[in-house]
This record gives C-alpha cells, sequence and structure tokens, in this order.
C-alpha cells in the first residue's frame, strides 16, 4: 500500500471512531452508527474494496476496544464496505457504492448478526430483529456519504489511486 492510500485510511478511521462518539441512534440491543456507513462509501470510493474492508476492520476494533462498540461492529460495517467498494470497482459511480453499502450491511450483515450474536454475544434474537437498524443506519450512512462525495467531486476530483 502507497503512503497516501495508508492517510486516508487513517484519516478515515478517525473520522468514524470520533463520529460514533457524538451521533449514534439507540436500536435496542445494539445502536446504529450512520456515521460508520458513511465512512464506508468514501472509504470504497477512495481506497478500493480492500482498503474499505481495512477500515472498516480496525474502525470497529478501536470501538469495542474503547467501549464504544459492540461486536455487532464487525459484520454491520465490513460486509456493507466490501460490497460498497465492489459496486463502485464494476460500475466507477458512487451511487453504487451507497447502494452496495444498504445491500451489504442493511440486508446481508443483518441476517449474519443474528447467528454472530447468538454465539458471540449470546442473545437469542430473531432474524428480523436486527434488520431495522442495519437498514436505517445503512440507508442514512450511505446518503451521506453520498452526497460528501458528490459535493467533494464538484469542488475537485478525487485523486487516490488504487
Amino acid at each position: 500500500m502507497r503512503i497516501q492510500q495508508l492517510t486516508w485510511m487513517a484519516m478515515l478511521i478517525a473520522i468514524a471512531v470520533i463520529g460514533s462518539l457524538f451521533i449514534s441512534i439507540p436500536t435496542g440491543v445494539a445502536r446504529a452508527y450512520p456515521i460508520q456507513h458513511m465512512v464506508n462509501v468514501i472509504a470504497a470510493v477512495t481506497v478500493g474494496p480492500i482498503g474499505a474492508v481495512l477500515v472498516a476492520f480496525v474502525t470497529g476494533l478501536v470501538r469495542v476496544m474503547t467501549g464504544t462498540g459492540s461486536l455487532l461492529a464487525f459484520p454491520g460495517g465490513m460486509i456493507g464496505a466490501l460490497l460498497a467498494g465492489l459496486f463502485f470497482m464494476k460500475t466507477n459511480r458512487v451511487m453504487f457504492a451507497a447502494f452496495g453499502e444498504v445491500i451489504g450491511t442493511g440486508l446481508i450483515a443483518s441476517l449474519i448478526a443474528v447467528p454472530y450474536a447468538k454465539v458471540l454475544m449470546g442473545s437469542e434474537f430473531g432474524a428480523l430483529f436486527f434488520f431495522p437498524a442495519f437498514l436505517a443506519s445503512s440507508v442514512t450512512g450511505a446518503v451521506l456519504g453520498w452526497i460528501v462525495l458528490t459535493r467533494v467531486k464538484q469542488l475537485r476530483p478525487l485523486t487516490v489511486k488504487r
């Protein structure tokens, strides 16, 4: 990885961790963090799918270690980041990166969270328990990420190369 990519990744991790301190939505057993999903979309566009997954993983790790996040940060962030990156890589359109984030987190990760939460967290929730929170958080964050990237692109094209 190049220094420029690592710098972008570190900056995005910092934004996601600090943003989670100020903006969260209580949803029962978990909290929704739309800033994480915004960062996933931005990371998918600027550092690609692998970089976006690394950003989501390190963000989740820092949040769990500091007590500001739960273990649900891992599937919720990483799956959405991967699909956002892959969708952007295939289409080169920010709108599809945002759509990939919603599909990855709002749909797929919410279903994966059920057995994950049962095994690692000891919770006994049904398949649709996580769906509303994950979907609301990912849609909000994906829209924010799309808006930010659209505005930045109008100012100056992104220069990070994958």
